[in-house]
Order: structure tokens, then C-alpha cells, then sequence
């Protein structure tokens, strides 16, 4: 039986992570791997291979590397959606995969690439069914429900767009609804794969921001999947770099970003700067 205790309704609407006495490490990936095969007779199609590292409360985890290497995969295993062929993924010592439904619903919180509007809704509305993983058979939102929303618009700086139709708002606000949609599930583990994607850079530097915001205030691990290097050198703890399915370093974005390391990843000349904050940036050379 779970002991997942959590705050009542108020300012933060946040969990109370489970205390661990030897460690803060939130989540652990241990040598997980996976393959993806058209049938077990064959060959596989793609393979992730073992991977390893850890996160603690109110760190973000960048996912970088090319197309097709693997990162959508690992966010997966992580979220629990897919049990690894080896290794293991821990949430607070909890083997993510073997989780019930409702249990990984109130831990994890996956915000997807793409969330396609079912019905006509506003942005309250929306939100709300972030609560889902609560709800009972037959059971109505409940007043604290309604307010654990309406607290995650204000958290991402959506409360102005509470009555707005989602349909109806841009591509940045209608990525706060969503992230505010995840908050409401009050997870310790928040996952994001590729939240910037369609938005222009002043909207992706605004929900960075946002994330960075969240992750120290409410304490939530937060692992990316972005093809944005710059965004995922200022504002990630940790990058994990990977190429053809293998992790090829993880690390601070200053120690992953090394010139010849992403020039081999990406097959292109780069340039990598550190900044006065230690933050790297990359750029593509000027054609002489």
C-alpha cells in the first residue's frame, strides 16, 4: 500500500515527497534499455541501449540528441508507459511500470508533443482533467478540485486565460494550459517531450523560465526531451546526450557540451562558448 501524502489545498497545491533517510535522489534510471522489433523472430528495428542516471527534487534533466536517437523512448521507460527489456526505473523507490494506473497518474505527469483537443473546452475546463487520476466512479469534480485548477493556471501565469476557449489562444498559452494541466495531477516526477515545439523563442524562453520557476518552488523533478541545445544549457541541471539509441554522456550542460562531442552527435561544425554564469552556448559558424 502507497503512503503518498500530500498537502491539503492551499498557496502551493504541491505533494509532500515520501522521505528517503539515505538519500534525496528522486529518480533513479539503472541500466535501462529497450528494443523495438517487428516481431521476436527478427532483428530488432531500434535499440536504446543501457542507460543510467539520477535526479533529486527540483532539478531539470535535458533529453538531447538528434531525431530518432532514442530520447522519446527513455521517456517512456521513465513515465512508465513502456517496462524496459533490462534495468530498472525508481520514482522515490518505486518501480515506475509497475505502478497501477491511478498511483503513476498522481506521481507522473507527461506532458506530450502533441495534445489534440477532444471536445470544445476552455482553459479551466481543460485543466481540470488533470484531477482525473483522483476522480472516483461517478464522482463529480469536487470544490478543491476546481481550485487546485484554477491555482495551477495562476502557478504558470495562465489565470487570464481561464475563460478562453483552447482553441481560440495561441501556441504559447496553450502550452501554459497544458503544463497546468499536468500540475494539477500534483506529481513528483514531471516529463516534457519537446514542449517548445511551434513556438517562437521569446514563447520558449517564457515556458523555460516558467519550468525553471516551478521546478525550485514546488520542488518537481522535471525531465525534458528538446532538440533546443541553448535552452537546455541555461536552464538544465543535468543533460544526458545521446546518439543512435546510446547515452553518450550525462552531466552538467558545461561538461556534456564539449565542442567535438556534439559535432560527432550532430555532424555539423559548432562552436561552444561558456558564458559569465558557466552556461555553454552553441552556434553554427559563419560561412567565411
Amino acid at each position: 500500500m502507497s503512503t503518498h501524502a500530500r498537502v491539503p489545498v492551499s498557496g502551493s497545491s504541491r505533494p509532500v515527497a515520501e522521505s528517503f533517510p539515505h538519500t534525496d535522489v528522486r529518480l533513479s534510471v539503472e541500466q535501462v534499455s529497450y528494443a523495438y522489433s517487428a516481431n521476436p523472430t527478427q532483428a530488432p528495428l531500434f535499440t536504446l541501449e543501457a542507460t543510467s542516471f539520477q535526479a533529486r527534487p527540483g532539478e531539470i534533466v535535458a533529453i538531447v540528441g538528434p531525431n530518432a536517437c532514442g530520447k522519446s523512448t527513455l521517456l517512456k521507460l521513465i513515465a512508465g508507459a513502456l517496462a524496459p527489456l533490462s534495468g530498472r526505473v525508481l520514482l522515490n523507490g518505486f518501480i515506475t511500470h509497475t505502478l497501477p494506473p491511478r498511483e503513476r497518474g498522481q506521481r507522473i505527469a507527461m506532458v506530450q508533443q502533441e495534445s489534440p483537443l477532444l471536445f470544445p473546452s476552455r482553459a479551466w475546463e481543460f485543466v481540470l482533467q488533470g484531477r482525473h487520476p483522483y476522480a472516483r466512479t461517478l464522482r463529480f469534480e469536487t470544490q478543491d478540485d476546481v481550485l487546485i485548477a484554477r491555482n495551477a493556471l495562476a502557478q504558470v501565469g495562465a489565470e487570464h486565460l481561464t475563460d478562453r476557449w483552447m482553441d481560440q489562444i495561441s501556441g504559447g498559452e496553450k502550452q501554459r494550459v497544458i503544463l497546468a494541466r499536468a500540475l494539477t495531477q500534483q506529481p513528483l516526477l514531471l516529463l516534457l517531450d519537446e514542449p517548445t515545439l511551434h513556438l517562437d523563442i521569446g514563447a520558449q524562453v517564457d515556458l523555460l523560465e516558467t519550468l525553471r520557476k516551478l521546478a525550485a518552488a514546488n520542488r518537481y523533478t522535471v525531465v525534458v526531451v528538446t532538440h533546443e541545445l541553448n535552452l537546455a544549457g541555461q536552464y538544465a541541471d543535468q543533460v544526458a546526450l545521446f546518439q543512435k539509441g546510446k547515452c553518450l554522456r550525462v552531466g552538467p550542460p558545461a561538461t556534456v557540451f564539449q565542442r567535438e562531442l556534439l559535432e560527432q552527435v550532430f555532424q555539423t561544425q559548432l562552436t561552444v562558448e561558456l558564458g559569465s554564469s558557466g552556461r555553454p552556448r552553441v552556434t553554427v559558424p559563419s560561412a567565411k
